[in-house]
């Protein structure tokens, strides 16, 4: 890494604050991160920011024998997860990990990487992510001083809750990695958070990339207007409404949501099948809009939701999700975005981006691994997570340089 670039990265605004706490504050532990192999990419990328920062971080403790091994060239864990012909799996550590701060980090949505079974190629489920990610628990074997999980996408969160004789999976997931020896789970933007309610006692936070979506709308859109005669912030249903809420309250604009009427009388692929949107809120005749959500998976409700906006009237609608997953391929979002159903699509790295996708003249990538290298930074030094959490302060110094005179909270 070029002396340049880790300039240029230790001195963003957004890293000032937390390198000023971390300066002063002792590591729990030796950091220690391991990447699994759905992760790798975003892995490096982390790392990166962590060496750069403490090559150049002036420790107020700097002679204290518990920073002996504070500056490293690589703070990854050389690790592997091999297949037997039979599909059964393994997992092996290579680096020492004794009384090291350990981060797991695990996309359980890359289904690009695979495996040999019986001379048969296999395409890697979310279960087999997760059953890895058990396994590297199991290998570390107790000999770490504290386990940090980072799953962007929760596993198995879209079963969160249990409706008649169901299985309740997310939360049985959690309860097994404390039961292994978890400590803290870090997730960002769960389906419904209070899935943490099943770990009481145990770590659990939610990040939401509200802020870097907002620079992300500003890279998609140079003359992106926050006024709220230009601007409404919409979910595309009820359950949403928090997200929407606070990016319309942090910019100080108009909410609108959609909610599902959904025909109860029969089931589809294991829910009751949408009858239409419905829109509540103030009128979007001339407005951009941005939708935001959690995830796009198949994207049918996405499309569906901008074509009843730009029925209503709206201007430019910017798709927004977390997560894109985009399980039925790309083609239904070219043909709408020639049609100008939408102006922009904007997902962050926390799962696999085909390369197709990066390549799509309306997608925005809204990279995120600087900010999960302040997250483990943070947390190797027992920081306050608080300014990570509610970022609305690095929002208005943003949206300041950007000319936006005022927001509201």
């Amino acid at each position: 890494m070029t002396s340049g670039t880790k300039s240029s990265r230790t001195k963003n605004s957004g890293t000032k604050a937390a390198a000023k706490k971390n300066r002063d504050a002792l590591p729990l532990g030796n950091l220690g991160i391991i990447a699994l192999p759905s992760s790798e990419e975003i892995g490096r990328k982390i790392n990166d920011y962590i060496v750069g920062w403490r090559r150049e971080r002036d420790h107020k403790h700097s002679a204290h024998p518990q920073l002996s091994d504070y500056e490293r060239d690589s703070f990854l864990i050389r690790t592997q997860t091999p297949r037997f012909g039979s599909g059964e799996g393994k997992a092996t550590i290579f680096d020492t990990i004794r009384g090291y701060d350990i981060f797991l980090l695990l996309d359980v949505c890359n289904y690009s990487i695979t495996y040999t079974m019986r001379g048969q190629t296999n395409h890697m489920s979310p279960d087999d992510h997760f059953i890895d990610l058990e396994r590297m628990i199991a290998a570390i074997g107790g000999k770490a001083r504290r386990i940090n999980v980072i799953m962007p996408y929760l596993y198995e969160s879209r079963q969160h809750r249990r409706s008649g004789r169901e299985s309740l999976d997310c939360a049985q997931a959690l309860k097994e990695l404390v039961r292994m020896g978890v400590d803290n789970i870090i997730t960002f933007d769960a389906h419904d958070p209070r899935i943490q309610n099943a770990i009481p006692l145990s770590g659990f936070e939610n990040f939401l990339p509200t802020y870097q979506f907002i620079k992300g709308l500003f890279r998609a859109a140079p003359d992106f207007s926050v006024s709220p005669d230009r601007l409404m912030i919409v979910s595309p249903d009820e359950a949403g409404t928090s997200r929407a809420v606070y990016m319309a309250n942090v910019l100080g604009v108009d909410m609108g949501m959609f909610y599902k009427r959904r025909n109860y009388t029969m089931t589809v692929n294991g829910e009751n099948p949408i009858v239409a949107h419905e829109f509540l809120g103030a009128p979007v005749k001339g407005k951009d809009v941005v939708l935001l959500d959690d995830m796009i998976s198949s994207g049918n409700a996405a499309l569906q939701i901008s074509r009843e906006l730009k029925a209503l009237g709206a201007e430019r609608i910017f798709i927004c999700a977390t997560f894109g997953l985009f399980t039925d391929g790309l083609e239904k979002f070219d043909k709408a975005w020639k049609e100008k159903v939408f102006h922009s699509i904007l997902t962050t790295n926390l799962v696999y981006q085909r390369p197709e996708l990066l390549s799509k003249p309306y997608y925005h990538g809204c990279d995120l691994s600087k900010f999960v290298a302040l997250i483990i930074d943070s947390i190797n030094h027992d920081s306050s997570l608080s300014d990570l959490l509610d970022p609305v302060d690095r929002i208005n110094r943003f949206l300041a340089c950007k000319g936006v005179k005022r927001t509201t909270q």
